[in-house]
């Protein structure tokens, strides 16, 4: 599998058929408008809009995992149902999926994450190319899907700001890591995150912090811990997918250990 990513949003491209002399780069021709979902628990169901923005009609078939990226359409039973399952676009045309809850028992106290994935299946190529040597792709665009409780308490979007950070020793005990303690309810999500020691920064990718739980984001070439507090830089995620940098002084964060 080759993987493609963009921002906040995780597209897979499969190879179906690998015979071609010549290659021209291809894209995803239906897109999710939106970067995640939030269903709150008291919606009878929620809305996903599909866009085609391709020349020719598209099949697609939308599912939900619970995490695990490789597991494929009823793998396993999911607290939720999409309709339709399997469906087809024409150009320049859209599909709204209606994503209902089953019901089925899921925290209280705390949001929950799933993921909704979309394959656009690529159609069969014309007659006359039929039996040529040909390249056809299925993309699949994956985005999480948070549900959210009645009566939790505390903004969401405010939950990035609320988490506490710390420089530690990495898990393997080589070199250091950031390490973000999530108080809240609502799980956390940044784009990236970096320290600064003087006009020295080490750079970390983005990731998502659970609710009550922690994360280690490590820090390429930070070997040695410098003298002094360090600069805390992150990109936090809200619930519309926009991005907000934040950078925390010295002294505004826990310190290093």
């Amino acid at each position: 599998m080759i993987s493609l990513f963009r921002k906040r949003a995780r597209w897979s491209l499969v190879v179906i058929t690998t015979f071609t002399v010549g290659f021209s780069f291809a894209h995803a021709s239906v897109v999710i408008t939106g970067t995640r979902v939030i269903y709150p628990a008291n919606q009878r169901e929620v809305s996903v809009k599909l866009n085609s923005n391709g020349a020719v009609p598209a099949l697609v078939q939308s599912w939900v995992d619970d995490g695990d990226p490789d597991a494929k359409a009823k793998d396993k039973p999911m607290p939720f149902t999409l309709l339709p399952p399997v469906a087809r676009i024409d150009p320049g045309k859209g599909q709204t999926l209606r994503m209902m809850y089953t019901q089925d028992p899921l925290p209280q106290d705390r949001e929950s994450v799933y993921y909704l994935n979309v394959l656009e299946v690529p159609p069969r190529p014309p007659a006359d190319l039929q039996g040529e040597n040909l390249l056809q792709m299925a993309f699949r665009s994956r985005i999480k899907i948070f549900f959210r409780p009645v009566g939790l308490s505390g903004n969401p979007n405010e939950t990035p700001a609320q988490v506490s950070w710390q420089v530690v020793k990495a898990e393997d005990g080589k070199g250091y890591a950031l390490k973000g303690e999530n108080p809240t309810v609502f799980h956390a999500n940044y784009a990236e995150t970096s320290v600064k020691f003087g006009d020295k920064s080490y750079a970390s990718d983005g990731g998502m912090i659970p609710p009550r739980s922690s994360r280690l984001f490590p820090l390429a070439g930070l070997q040695a811990l410098p003298v002094g507090a360090p600069e805390i830089t992150f990109n936090a995620i809200d619930d519309y997918g926009g991005s907000h940098p934040v950078t925390l002084k010295p002294g505004m964060q826990s310190e290093a250990q």
